[in-house]
């Protein structure tokens, strides 16, 4: 594996390749296999694989082991040292159900804080081999297609805005409705896209993610990408998104400011 991490500047860009190659040998056998999943809730579906669990027990192997004073919070198995200055926030697959159902749109999700805010991050999809990564003032890409810097695209309407979220069930009544009023107002939405849908806007192929009920460790990573393309993500009120929750990314901060606006009435 060979990651473009050397263009970016923070102190540990290169220990992400590490960490992702680690994830990559634990998840891939079992991607498009058949394997027990387990449901992590009552009253709903919350899938977990053994894909999942492995990929994140070999990043907190590698973690322990090289920077034993330095926090993780897992999806998968809980917080570690979470006082510590520097805590590295997984999600082995983000997108566990495009995973059971052989889908390539899930991502390992690699993100780090310093002093509580997010520093580095990277989107790691080893099936079609393509890698995200950034560290707030830069943002990267390797895959099929090459190497290059990433750059979100100018949009300021939502006439020309490209939306993503992964599915509207995500939002409550009350978010439902502030959520369907914009998308009635973009040119074009998709559903399904997880953690590529953050990808995407820092690619310059779209221009909004808006969701809710997210947690730290699903937009910890995707943060410095997209911040790194020169794009921004806030909760609802415009606030830090590191602790998840109600999320809106934007390319344009122009886009997303008439946004936020529109989301503020509807924020927890």
């Amino acid at each position: 594996m060979s990651i473009p991490t050397m263009q970016l500047t923070h102190r540990y860009a290169d220990f992400l390749e590490t960490l992702a190659e680690a994830a990559t040998n634990a998840i891939m056998p079992h991607f498009r296999t058949s394997h027990h999943v387990e449901n992590k809730i009552d009253g709903g579906f919350d899938p977990v694989t053994i894909a999942d669990k492995a990929g994140e027990t070999a990043m907190r192997q590698l973690i322990n082991a090289q920077y034993p004073d330095h926090g993780i919070l897992g999806e998968e198995h809980g917080p570690e040292n979470l006082d510590a200055e520097n805590v590295w926030v997984l999600d082995p697959i983000d997108g566990t159900r495009s995973f059971i159902t052989g889908l390539p749109t899930w991502g390992t999700l690699i993100g780090l804080t310093t002093d509580n805010r997010p520093s580095l991050g990277m989107m790691a999809q080893p099936y079609v081999g393509e890698y995200y990564a950034g560290d707030c003032t830069t943002a990267v890409y390797k895959g099929p297609i090459g190497t290059r810097t990433l750059k979100t695209r100018p949009c300021d309407t939502l006439a020309d805005a490209v939306m993503f979220t992964t599915t509207p069930a995500l939002f409550t009544e009350t978010e439902r409705a502030a959520y369907d009023a914009i998308e009635a107002d973009v040119k074009l939405a998709r559903y399904g896209t997880d953690c590529y849908g953050y990808c995407m806007v820092a690619n310059g192929f779209a221009d909004l993610v808006i969701e809710s009920g997210l947690q730290a460790y699903d937009i910890v990573a995707l943060i410095p990408i997209i911040e790194g393309a020169g794009g921004i993500v806030t909760n609802w009120t415009g606030g830090s998104a590191a602790d998840g929750g109600q999320i809106l990314a934007s390319g344009d901060p122009r886009l997303h400011d008439i946004v936020l606006k529109r989301l503020t009435s509807s924020a927890a």
